[in-house]
């Protein structure tokens, strides 16, 4: 699996360093709120479950499935798996693994706002803004990094459902993927 990454990006130690900052700041900010945190599915996991243990705070957990990608091409979005919360007025946090075209998570804000919450913040662990597509405008209130516009795989990230499990992002080859 390893052959397949040019090179490590972001080492295990740094995402986790920057997920206890972030941790720090999201206990802070929802310390009396009891949000409800939302994971977008696949991709979030191993990112939701590091960061969720870092907020201090009462909260309750909850996922979505939206599919947007086949291999490295974005096809529509599709829920696949809405919440289960009633979220109406209360407080969401959106857990995202990577903030790149912009299209799912806007796609994924607008249709949580339709249900009437008291707020919704983003909070990514990987902000792609060359990636972004034109007329977004949604702005992530917590970033974790901000990354160049390379196809990173690695800590919950794929390319066509394989690298999910590695401990760190690395860039994925590009004879990988131009198969």
């Amino acid at each position: 699996m390893e052959q397949g990454i040019d090179k490590i990006l972001l080492t295990e130690e740094q995402i986790q360093t920057r997920i206890r900052e972030l941790g720090a700041v999201l206990t802070a900010e929802y310390a009396d709120k009891n949000p409800v945190i939302v994971g977008v599915l696949k991709g979030v996991v191993v990112f939701y479950a590091d960061m969720i243990r870092q907020i201090k705070a009462p909260c309750q957990i909850d996922f979505m499935w939206i599919s947007s990608y086949k291999g490295t091409v974005s096809s529509g979005m599709t829920i696949r798996q809405d919440i289960s919360a009633d979220i109406r007025g209360r407080h969401v946090l959106i857990l995202e693994d990577i903030y790149d075209t912009g299209n799912s998570l806007t796609f994924t804000v607008e249709h949580l706002l339709a249900k009437e919450p008291a707020s919704v913040k983003i909070c990514t662990l990987l902000d792609k803004p060359e990636r972004r597509k034109p007329g977004i405008t949604l702005q992530a209130d917590y970033v974790g990094f901000t990354i160049p516009n390379e196809f990173v795989v690695g800590y919950g990230l794929d390319y066509n459902e394989q690298y999910r499990n590695l401990p760190y992002v690395g860039i994925l080859k590009p004879e990988v993927y131009e198969k």
